[in-house]
């Protein structure tokens, strides 16, 4: 079975190689909701945008327990990997952080050079405390599990 350092290494890789997540929170009153994201990372922490009128805004200013997943859209059930992911949600608000964050974005996704700046945005971090690598071509269900 492979060690935590490799398996740590491998989903940052995948991070590195996937554009979307799938990121549920929970809103003031309990309930779940599931926000599908373009993203950017260094290693397993990730940076997402969104404006501070929105649902995923609210929810993670209330509770900053947060989930989400990185797949493939795929035929194949039995070769299916991915990561699912669990952390802490927090607003980015280092100037010279942000500046790290934008480069990593403008890196994945280039047209956000050209975009213009919005003040109502905000950058989230979401920074890992567990995950589960998933590779069905191990086995049926198969999932690696390593904690941040």
């Amino acid at each position: 079975m492979a060690c935590d350092p490799e398996i740590k290494e491998r989903i940052s890789e995948y991070l590195k190689k996937h554009p979307f997540l799938n990121l549920a929170t929970i809103s003031p009153e309990g309930n779940p909701m599931v926000h599908s994201m373009g993203f950017a990372s260094s290693g397993p922490i990730v940076y997402f945008g969104t404006g501070n009128t929105t649902r995923k805004f609210r929810n993670i200013e209330q509770n900053p327990n947060v989930a989400f997943t990185v797949d493939e859209d795929g035929p194949d059930v039995m070769n299916i990997t991915g990561i699912q992911m669990e952390g802490k949600a927090s607003f980015v608000t280092d100037e010279a952080e942000l500046g790290q964050i934008f480069q990593l974005m403008v890196e994945k996704f280039p047209f956000m050079a050209e975009l213009p700046n919005n003040p109502d945005n905000v950058m989230i971090k979401v920074e890992p405390t567990k995950a589960f690598f998933l590779d069905y071509a191990v086995e049926f269900g198969f999932r690696y599990e390593v904690d941040y």
